[in-house]
Order: structure tokens, then sequence, then C-alpha cells
């Protein structure tokens, strides 16, 4: 017989969490995100190039970078709310550092505070070419709050 607590099956891992959540978007599922990793505090998502995400030049589209740092930031935050919670964003700057066509970009999401009312993160958006070279892509900060899950 173990003397160990038992353990809570029904709360998720932060992954399971975090890919819970992706898998209910209907934005992320159609600009084909993928999550790459999920830690307390740090997401890492994934957008392949194609036409879903491009702009009149060919380039990815500046509304496509922005919805995946602001959601690989919502998800930082998500991974620090507690159970039972979601969190929404009230505000996000970004900056476009270089336009991009092929390949894929990856945003990483990390918290910088988490308090009870707010959570502040920021995200890097990288491009990674065909070849494997890496590109700076983006930058964003941003303000969520924690609200009641719905669902």
């Amino acid at each position: 017989m173990s003397n160990a607590p038992p353990s809570d099956l029904s709360v998720p891992s932060v992954h399971e969490r975090v890919a819970l959540s992706l898998a209910r978007q209907g934005m992320m599922q159609h600009l084909g995100v993928r999550l790459l990793s999920a830690t307390a505090g740090r997401v890492e998502l994934a957008m392949a190039y194609s036409d879903k995400v491009t702009q009149q030049q060919g380039g990815f589209h500046g509304g496509a970078i922005g919805a995946l740092a602001d959601i690989a930031g919502g998800y930082a935050a998500l991974t620090v709310a507690p159970q039972g919670m979601e969190v929404v964003t009230i505000e996000y700057k970004i900056n476009f550092l270089n336009s991009f066509q092929g390949g894929e970009i990856r945003a990483t999401g990390q918290v910088v505070k988490a308090g009870k009312r707010i959570i502040v993160t920021s995200a890097e958006v990288v491009h990674t070419d065909a070849k494997g070279q890496q590109s700076p892509c983006a930058v964003m900060q941003q303000t969520l709050t924690p609200v009641p899950q719905t669902y």
C-alpha cells in the first residue's frame, strides 16, 4: 500500500490544458496553428505559410502574425491562471520587423508578470525558411485578464 497522495486525474497538465483550449478555437484551426510546447509561463506555436495567411503581395499577413502572437501570449498567461479560469486579451502592441513568404512562423509567448487581475506577457515571432534559417518577424507585448471558464 502506497502512502502517496491520490492523484487527481481530472486536472489536465499544462500542455493538455493549452491543447484542449486551442482545439476549441475555430480561427486557429482555420489558420493551421500547431502547438509545439507548453510549460508554466511559456508557450510556443507555429503557423505554416499557406494561401490562408497571406496578404496581397504574398507575404504573411499582419493579421495572421498578430493572431499567432496574441494566442501564444494568451496561452502563456493561461498556464499561470487558476484552474476553472480562461484569459482574454485586454490589449496588445505589436511591432512588425520583417515580411516573409514561405516557410513557417513560430511565436513564443512568455509571462512577464502574473497578477490576480492582469497578466502581462510578451511574444517573439520568428520566421524559419526552407533551409532552416531563422529571422525575427515581430515582437509583441500584451495585457490579459482571467475570466471564468464558461464551457
